[in-house]
């Protein structure tokens, strides 16, 4: 298992600066390197801000084709197949009432045997664990983004 508790074991990789769509990919498959099962990333950002393309990435690095990946806005969670391990990526954006989550299960997956990458935590952030991994994308101006430890 990854431990992404240990934000000084990113210190390597972040804050990060991306240009395009297509960079902010490339570090989410850099990234993907230091994840395991176990482990949940909460992804905080605008509308806009490169946290699904930083998953596509993630997952691209896992063996999941990145054009399977998509923002579960309405579903709340995808299921992905990784090569070793599955791969949830949740978007609580849609979460009126934290009871929503809870009637997902979320239990399972957050201690479960997959890799957890969530869109607009903030949502759900009393159910996050405390080893959560929090990234933060900000709009930097024009197409760049800043990726930094949240």
């Amino acid at each position: 298992m990854a431990n992404t508790s240990d934000t000084a074991s990113l210190s390597d990789l972040l804050p990060v600066e991306t240009d395009t769509p297509e960079e902010t990919q490339a570090f989410g498959a850099v990234l993907a390197a230091r994840l395991g099962p176990g482990d949940v990333v909460a992804l905080y950002g605008d509308l806009g801000a490169g946290k699904t393309q930083l998953v596509k990435g993630v997952c691209s690095a896992l063996g999941i084709r990145a054009e399977r990946v998509s923002s579960p806005t309405f579903n709340l969670v995808h299921e992905y197949a990784g090569r070793d391990f599955p791969v949830y990526h949740f978007d609580a954006y849609r979460i009126r009432h934290i009871d929503e989550f809870f009637e997902l299960g979320y239990e399972a997956y957050f201690f479960g045997d997959g890799l957890c990458l969530i869109e607009w935590p903030e949502r759900i952030e009393p159910l996050l664990p405390a080893e959560t991994l929090r990234l933060c994308l900000l709009h930097a101006g024009l197409d760049r983004r800043r990726i930094l430890v949240f």
